[in-house]
């Protein structure tokens, strides 16, 4: 039993951060977890713990660009065994808009709560939700040790936020530790993503933009899976280090995916689909290598890509009157 362990989860109305929330809630009864995002919490339909009563969780709306200090105080009062930040802007193209917003957050922000926090000796873990984009668009199975050669600015603002966080690991022993896992999805997961977009889009009678037509090849893993892989490196893993988390045989275009849940919903490819001109910075192809997790964590994927569509489908299925009431769009928050 992992015991009564004491969990912060920065940007915990993400998608990755609130299944994360119920993720440890759900596999720890003993756990208590404090969730801190610069928004209030979002709908319960895309909260999954809002469903699990257990009474270990409290949120508190605070943002690390203008609260760091009440941020601080939290993290002090609770002194968490395991701090794991998904806090991020997050979204690739909007990124060009205003790069200056998406280095303040993801690089900025986090340099400055890891300087607050280096030496606080309670810390057992800070696991750094990274991101596969910071390689850029790689040939061949990438693995921990590629070099950083970011493609857009959102991926610049994950390396450098990366890279600042190194000091504290060298100098203080800050307890540091980084994930990057491929795409993933799941239940609950925003409508603007490529996956419920696409079966919202298809049961409304809309057509689906393919950027590129659909060319770029991805590759997806379940929710449930990153927060297994997640929880097991904030446990066991060891400091300094990068962890990649990657399903088993992901390699997909972007094309492929919508037209595997065309095929699942009965619909024909060609009249649910609308090709677009290719995004600005599109990585063409990143597949990561996960052996490390594996051999010394002992973790692997439980969740196959076509189980995980039709979870994510009977999801919209069962909420479709509700999420149509949500924009499929990206909104930007500044």
């Amino acid at each position: 039993m992992a015991g009564k362990e004491k969990i912060i989860v920065i940007g915990s109305n993400s998608f990755s951060g609130a299944s994360f929330v119920n993720y440890v809630l759900d596999e720890n009864p003993q756990a208590t977890v404090i969730g801190i995002s610069r928004s209030a919490e979002y709908n319960d339909i895309f909260l999954p713990y809002k469903k699990n009563n257990s009474g270990r969780f409290t949120f508190h709306c605070l943002d690390l660009n203008i609260h760091l200090d009440e941020v601080i105080d939290v993290i002090k009062g609770f002194s968490p065994d395991y701090i794991v930040n998904f806090s991020a802007q997050g979204m690739v193209g909007q990124s060009w808009e205003n790069p200056e917003q998406w280095f303040r957050t993801n690089c900025i922000a986090l340099m400055n709560l890891a300087n607050a926090l280096k030496e606080e000796n309670y810390l057992k873990r800070f696991v750094q939700i990274s991101s596969p984009e910071v390689y850029g668009s790689c040939q061949g199975v990438t693995k921990e040790d590629a070099p950083l050669s970011p493609s857009t600015p959102y991926a610049a603002s994950k390396a450098a936020g990366d890279l600042s966080l190194l000091p504290f690991f060298k100098n203080f022993d800050f307890p540091l530790i980084y994930t990057r896992a491929t795409n993933v999805y799941g239940p609950h997961q925003a409508l603007y993503r490529i996956i419920p977009r696409s079966i919202v889009a298809i049961k409304s009678g809309d057509r689906i933009p393919l950027h590129g037509g659909g060319v770029a090849v991805k590759s997806f893993i379940h929710i449930r899976d990153v927060c297994a892989a997640t929880l097991e490196i904030a446990r066991k893993g060891e400091n300094g280090e990068v962890y990649h988390i990657s399903p088993d045989n992901g390699d997909i275009s972007i094309k492929e995916v919508v037209r595997l849940i065309c095929e699942k919903l009965g619909k024909d490819f060609d009249s649910c689909v609308d090709i677009m001109s290719e995004r600005l910075g599109q990585d063409a192809f990143y597949i990561i290598d996960s052996a490390k997790i594996r051999n010394e964590l002992n973790w692997k994927p439980k969740i196959g890509f076509e189980q995980g569509l039709n979870e994510v489908i009977l999801w919209v299925e069962e909420n479709f009157d509700e999420l149509q009431k949500f924009p499929g769009e990206y909104i930007h928050k500044p």
